[in-house]
């Protein structure tokens, strides 16, 4: 008898070590902890954004502008101004350098900014063409509607043709009151009815 009382003790041992080793793996009802990276995260549809105001200032009259000015500011003062005030001399490197980095970073952000425009684009236009194809087949739908209005239509007696189909049953109703069949000039009133003497005469 103490044999058969253990073996459900093992049974719930057993049991319980398997319900702790599938407890073990990655829990599917919470969500994982997020991970360290070691490259800082950005959000990109809001560097997207930043992009194309860029692209859109880079592209205006304004920024020309400006950019003209400082330009010229920044050679009249290192030309003019005092020799321990001038902090780019002649043949002027640094403004060269900072020229360049504007250009190297303008590039990628106006290409970034079309790339995001042409997505939209494309995703306009996949639009506009699933409203066409249902402008279609609502116009087709319409088409047979209409075709099958007129051909309804056809079948149905109009009220002209009502009127005159009563005429002529008026006339042929006349006519025959009168005991003539119409357009033949033939009397069709029945003989009246001899009396009953005659026949017994007759006999």
């Amino acid at each position: 008898m103490a044999p058969e009382r253990e073996t459900p003790v093992r049974e719930r041992a057993v049991s319980g070590a398997t319900a702790a080793s599938r407890h073990r793996g990655p829990r599917l009802d919470q969500p994982r902890a997020p991970r360290r990276r070691l490259l800082p995260e950005y959000d990109p549809e809001a560097f997207g954004r930043l992009s194309e105001r860029i692209a859109r200032f880079l592209g205006t009259g304004r920024f020309i502008v400006w950019m003209t000015v400082v330009i010229i500011v920044w050679v009249v003062w290192n030309i003019s101004a005092p020799a321990g005030l001038r902090f780019d001399e002649y043949p002027f490197i640094f403004l060269t350098l900072m020229l360049s980095l504007q250009a190297s970073y303008a590039a990628p952000l106006i290409l970034l900014a079309q790339n995001r425009q042409d997505d939209r684009d494309r995703v306009n236009l996949e639009q506009d063409r699933k409203q066409n194809e249902r402008s279609i087949a609502d116009t087709e739908y319409l088409t047979r509607e209409i075709a099958a209005l007129r051909i309804g239509l056809g079948e149905v007696a109009t009220r002209d043709w009502i009127r005159d189909e009563l005429q002529e049953m008026i006339k042929e109703l006349e006519s025959r009151r009168d005991g003539h069949h119409p357009g033949t000039g033939v009397n069709l009133t029945l003989p009246a009815e001899q009396p009953r003497g005659r026949d017994a005469d007759d006999r």
